[in-house]
């Protein structure tokens, strides 16, 4: 296992010190080390794993070490996190979790700092994780691992949506690895031909979910040729509640306003070519266009048209009949699959955030037809992102229940008060989307 611990110290590294996101980063690695199967898998499981628990194992570190972790060396405190993981939460047996770490501070650092890093580790492997819990998770941000911020924000969206006393759960969630869920994209693939590709199962809620038992699916031929693709459960009903919110007519022009890096615009256009409509995809940044262009190239090149572009100013003045807002935003509601954004983040991105997805908003407002249709989604929970958002809109708010309804084939009930619909990681097993459905009148 030496090259796999190597792979998730590389990961964690990089992701904590350089900035790179560990989805990305880790197949790369995975593959330049020739890393598969089990020894793929332990990777993996340290690298996220110690991402998301690293707020918790710095209070253990701080116990065990009386120092601040963060005066550490870089390369110290990311071993010893890696350590304290192996043995809190991968049942490494504690003379393996402390020589491996031990090994790595030397090779990385030298000896002085080994030396601090093996008395440490023997510290920590002194109680398991209950015992360290009782000492150090007094509080939930500790003990869940997650910036208090982003806990008051959190509970503040579960009590405004009947989830009060929640958060507990929810946070528990976050720190759990989300399935991997593929989208059979309708027109290109039938679901049932996914499921006995890929050996996987039909999802809970959306008609072309296929959850995969484990595996890499971009080894998948329907992968590889753009038919299916990795994508939320969650993000595909929110992405197909426009085009189920009523009947499509042919001719509509359908525009994905904040494109990249293009599956939701990849199920939207094929669900357009089965309505003999049209879809424009708009990206501000040349390089998510292409990955936008490359996510629909299974689609007919007529249906869809990828631009360049800024979505806060782009387009012509009501010339579209449907509008997914996909915002950019703080991600909060994606925590489980993106493990270092909870420390990336800050409170004080939220106002710029707000501001920007104000602007896209009332740009998506102008560009939409008489009568037509607007989706806003997010992946956040946060109110001051979605809510708050929707409310400072002229356009009228539909029961976005009734369209989730008809993609899921529920009642309208059993997805909250309305009239926008939020997913919950804890209740749905889905990535916590915002989706309010908007109607511009005058049709």
């Amino acid at each position: 296992m030496s090259r796999a611990r190597d792979v998730a110290y590389d990961c964690v590294m990089a992701v904590s010190t350089e900035g790179a996101y560990a989805n990305l980063l880790m197949p790369t690695l995975l593959e330049r080390m020739r890393l598969e199967g089990r020894d793929a898998g332990f990777a993996t499981e340290l690298a996220y794993g110690t991402l998301r628990m690293r707020g918790l194992y710095d209070a253990i570190i701080e116990r065990a070490s009386g120092r601040d972790p963060r005066d550490l060396d870089a390369e110290v405190r990311v071993s010893l996190w890696l350590g304290a993981h192996q043995h809190l939460a991968m049942r490494v047996p504690p003379h393996a979790a402390v020589n491996e770490t031990v090994s790595q501070v030397r090779r990385e650092r030298n000896e002085g700092a080994s030396r601090l890093a093996n008395a440490v580790m023997r510290r920590i492997t002194e109680r398991d994780a209950e015992e360290w819990l009782d000492l150090v998770g007094t509080d939930l941000a500790t003990r869940h691992s997650h910036p208090a911020w982003v806990v008051k924000e959190l509970e503040d969206a579960l009590a405004a949506d009947g989830h009060e006393g929640e958060v507990a759960a929810l946070l528990e969630s976050d720190n759990s690895p989300a399935r991997v869920t593929l989208v059979a994209r309708p027109g290109l693939i039938d679901r049932e031909e996914l499921i006995q590709q890929a050996g996987g199962e039909a999802g809970e809620y959306s008609p072309y979910a296929v959850v995969l038992p484990g595996g890499r699916p971009g080894d998948l031929e329907a992968v590889a040729e753009g038919t299916a693709a990795v994508q939320d459960e969650g993000s595909q009903v929110v992405a197909a509640a426009l085009a189920a919110a009523q009947p499509v007519e042919p001719g509509e022009r359908w525009l994905d306003l904040c494109s990249g890096p293009g599956g939701k615009a990849a199920l939207l256009g094929a669900l357009a070519a089965d309505g003999a409509a049209t879809l424009d995809a708009v990206e501000l940044h040349p390089h998510r266009a292409d990955l936008v262009r490359r996510s629909v190239r299974a689609v007919p090149d007529e249906v869809v048209t990828v631009h360049t572009g800024d979505g806060t100013t782009w387009g012509e003045s009501g010339t579209y009949d449907r509008i997914v807002l996909d915002a950019p935003c703080s991600g909060l509601g994606a925590l489980r699959r993106r493990p270092e954004s909870r420390w990336r983040r800050q409170p004080e991105d939220l106002p710029e955030l707000v501001a920007l997805q104000q602007s896209l908003l009332a740009n998506a407002e102008r560009l939409l037809a008489p009568g037509g249709l607007l989706a806003y989604i997010t992946c956040s929970p946060v109110l001051a992102e979605t809510r708050e958002i929707v409310a400072g809109t002229t356009l009228r708010q539909l029961d976005a229940r009734e369209a989730v309804a008809a993609v899921t084939g529920t009642t309208a009930r059993m997805w909250g008060a309305g009239p926008h619909v939020q997913l919950w990681t804890h209740v749905h097993g889905t990535d916590a989307m915002f989706l309010a459905l908007l109607e511009k009148p005058g049709a």
